[in-house]
């Protein structure tokens, strides 16, 4: 066992940690994009507040607060800066995966003495992994967007199974762990529209040699969870027997509303400022035009952010029912879990580039504005594959209730 930090710290405390950042995050956020990383005051601020913890076992010094808590810890940190939301989400997220899947042999050693543990991932396998003996196997690659690298402890990612005789094709995905002594980061995030402070690198391997058990043959879109998982049992917790792409929309959603709620704070703060051009004693806060535009946008991102919570609770309560026995948690339910979360996404995203962005003045789409900086950073996640994920889903959904097979339609191009 790992002592947690803070024995008494709450759920309520931790999304208040959150919430006091906001201004120090603001003022970073050129930085941010300027270092393609968050800066280390950042990310010892994330230490001391025990954001990488929130889904970490407490067995191994982690909270296990559970989904709700830890996207509205990423709505919030999102609202401060776009780029950090993204980066603590999908490095502190990765746990989940971890500590439900491998062995408690791998785990002891995943999470060490210490249990600091900050994996950055990505969906695609990529090279094979080649059998080194009967106990190890050797990794070579580079994995690209690697959200969070510069700060992650280990790496989760795939790769497929070797052949069996030279001149087959490789086998089936292979999940695996690695540390962070085996890989190296790629300065390779440079030149992107949005979403520029991520730390999305590559990460590099090469004759990376890994225990045969830091590796599950299993995919991260189809985990072995129905009935429950090694973690479920292990940690006495339903939640690390979920279903990983409905959660992973779900960070995704979590970070556009933060976003969103970024422009519309943003907004209030344009319009309260600005003159109008004839008119010089009063502001544009002032014309019922633009008070429309903020009370419009603000009720659709409380509508989208009521959904996230919703469905995030859902989420919770299918891992209980999976375990329980009482219904398993099937693609068919990860399929209505993850539809839900998508579309409070994209209604974030619609928010803001319909009304908050359009309509805030061409002068706030110029070079170091924070509106226009929310604005391609949004226009980035909308190009990102979880967002092109939407159409397989949608005919899924449609599929799974009209009783037809819906598992070969493929959600990656």
């Amino acid at each position: 066992m790992i002592a947690v930090p803070e024995p008494g710290l709450t759920e309520r405390e931790i999304v208040e940690r959150a919430v006091a950042l906001r201004p120090a995050l603001l003022e970073r956020q050129p930085e941010t994009e300027r270092l393609t990383h968050y800066p280390k005051d950042t990310h010892d601020d994330f230490l001391r507040a025990g954001f990488y913890r929130i889904l970490q076992p407490r067995r191994y010094g982690g909270y296990e607060f559970g989904l709700p808590v830890f996207y509205r810890v990423v709505v919030e940190i999102a609202r401060g800066c776009p780029s950090t939301g993204w980066a603590l989400s999908l490095t502190a997220a990765h746990v989940l995966q971890a500590a439900g899947v491998f062995e408690e042999k791998a785990q002891d050693e995943f999470f060490g003495t210490d249990g600091d543990f900050r994996a950055a991932s990505t969906v695609l396998p990529i090279g094979v992994a080649q059998p080194d003996g009967d106990d190890h196997v050797v990794l070579d690659g580079t994995w690209p967007y690697s959200s969070g690298a510069p700060y992650s402890t280990h790496y989760v990612g795939q790769t497929l199974r070797a052949p069996d005789r030279p001149g087959d094709p490789p086998g089936p995905p292979v999940l695996f762990v690695a540390p962070r002594s085996v890989w190296t980061v790629l300065d390779d995030w440079h030149g992107v529209l949005g979403l520029r402070g991520t730390g999305s690198n590559s990460i590099h391997m090469e004759q990376a040699r890994i225990p045969a058990y830091f590796t599950r043959e299993v995919s991260l879109l189809d985990l072995p969870t129905v009935g429950g998982s090694v973690g479920s049992a292990l940690h006495g917790n339903p939640m690390y027997a979920g279903r990983a792409p409905s959660f992973f929309h779900g960070e995704l959603a979590a970070i556009m509303i933060g976003t969103a709620y970024a422009a519309a704070d943003e907004y209030a703060r344009i319009v309260a400022a600005r003159p109008l051009a004839l008119e010089p004693d009063r502001t544009r806060a002032e014309l019922h035009d633009y008070q429309r535009h903020l009370g419009e946008a603000l009720g659709l991102i409380h509508t989208a952010e009521a959904a996230l919570r919703q469905t995030a609770e859902d989420w919770m309560e299918t891992c209980r029912r999976n375990v329980a026995g009482e219904s398993p948690f099937t693609i068919v339910e990860d399929n209505r879990l993850a539809l839900m979360f998508l579309n409070a996404g994209r209604m974030a995203w619609d928010v803001l580039q319909g009304i908050l962005f359009r309509t805030a003045g061409s002068r706030y789409a110029r070079d170091g504005e924070r509106m226009q900086r929310y604005f391609r950073d949004a226009a980035t996640y909308w190009t990102h594959v979880g967002a092109s994920m939407a159409e397989p889903l949608v005919r899924r959904v449609g599929c799974d209730r009209l009783g037809l097979p819906s598992e070969h339609i493929p959600l990656i191009p």
